[in-house]
């Protein structure tokens, strides 16, 4: 402390006191705040909204016998798709939206059949019955509802695509697909390829 002006002491004190009151609220809300890794910095925990379920981690062994052809594992009740390479030097971790309901979700193994990037849209005949006022097509661009990639599945009518919607991301609202935020499929889609094994549990 120094004797010769103690009011700058008392000053920065004082400052900083006021400072952490306005900043205690705001980070006590942060801190009590959910935590996820981010998919492009999995040792980094970033806070999110609630509407994302938490990230962890998983370990491809429990869910596949083989890497060959790169293998993703989507988990249905995390909302959370896991991408590892064949050579397990690629691993991420992405968000994704989910089906709206069971009767809409599939589960089991399936794998990647057919890579798009610009994705035209029809609705699937069940999605028609269920919706006639929509269109019988949408062209690729910011109106449709596969984003800017996609991945076809050899289950018939699904696939792993974007969302140009970003609000779907976390939540219950795709019709039987998985979505993604564009630029998390536009990486997956340069991982993977024909053949890329696939999980959905």
């Amino acid at each position: 402390m120094s004797a010769s002006n103690p009011y700058k002491l008392d000053r920065r004190a004082l400052l900083a006191g006021a400072a952490s009151l306005v900043a205690a609220p705001a980070f006590s809300q942060i801190a009590s705040l959910p935590t996820e890794i981010d998919a492009t910095n999995p040792a980094e925990p970033v806070y999110v909204r609630n509407n994302i379920s938490s990230f962890r981690a998983l370990d491809w062994r429990p869910y596949f016998t083989t890497t060959k052809n790169g293998v993703v594992l989507v988990d249905t009740v995390s909302r959370a798709l896991h991408f590892w390479s064949e050579d397990l030097l690629i691993y991420r971790l992405f968000p994704t939206s989910v089906p709206v309901s069971a009767d809409l979700t599939r589960l089991g193994r399936t794998e990647v059949i057919k890579k798009v990037e610009g994705p035209t849209w029809s609705p699937t005949p069940s999605m028609k019955e269920r919706n006639p006022e929509w269109p019988d097509f949408i062209p690729a661009g910011p109106d449709n509802p596969l984003g800017t990639h996609a991945l076809w599945l050899s289950w018939q009518y699904y696939r792993i695509h974007g969302t140009h919607d970003t609000r779907k991301i976390g939540r219950r609202s795709s019709s039987g697909c998985v979505g993604l935020y564009n630029e998390h499929i536009a990486e997956l889609f340069g991982y993977t390829k024909v053949g890329t094994q696939v999980l959905l549990i």
